[in-house]
């Protein structure tokens, strides 16, 4: 078994500037995941990817590309102990393309309802959840989305991209 997940890259020069400011707050997982917005969160799925593979270069076929805004902060506490940047802009896009990639072999069933962002403190006290809040509420960042990628979990290096799916139906995957 392998443990997957699908997700929207940040790029560059936001990707490394929000990972070392999780890392800075002392989230010692920040080093091991990639800047991103979740698609599929991490999902066990049989190590042969072809079907899955096949199934996210359909879905990709079907989505034209998008432009995401990112802007301040939010949190899902006190559910859950996160502090994130949101979506001023690309919501939809985002909820209509993981309504899309999350069926077929990747319906998983949602711990909580879906709602696009990204991470940038996840599991500290309440006291770097609170700065984290604070210190990222100016942030703001603009980027258009045309590919997603496949991201497989190792336990040493973290989590790593294995192919990328370009947005619209002449892209396909990569």
């Amino acid at each position: 078994m392998l443990t997957i997940g699908v997700a929207v890259a940040i790029p560059e020069p936001w990707a490394t500037q929000l990972q070392d400011y999780r890392t800075a707050l002392g989230d010692a997982t920040a080093t091991m995941i990639p800047t991103h917005i979740t698609l599929v969160p991490p999902t066990e799925v049989r190590d042969d990817l072809a079907e899955i593979e096949a199934h996210l270069a359909a879905a990709a076929a079907m989505h034209p590309p998008f432009s995401v805004h990112l802007r301040g902060t939010g949190t899902f506490r006190p559910v859950s102990p996160v502090v994130f940047v949101g979506l001023a802009r690309g919501i939809s896009e985002c909820e209509q393309l993981a309504d899309v990639v999350r069926t077929g072999p990747l319906a998983v069933e949602l711990d909580f309802p879906y709602h696009p962002h990204v991470t940038i403190a996840h599991h500290l006290d309440d006291d770097a959840l609170d700065r984290a809040f604070g210190e990222l509420a100016g942030f703001e960042c603009a980027f258009d989305v045309n590919t997603f990628h496949l991201y497989v979990h190792d336990e040493h290096k973290g989590w790593r991209p294995t192919r990328e799916f370009g947005l619209g139906p002449t892209a396909g995957g990569n």
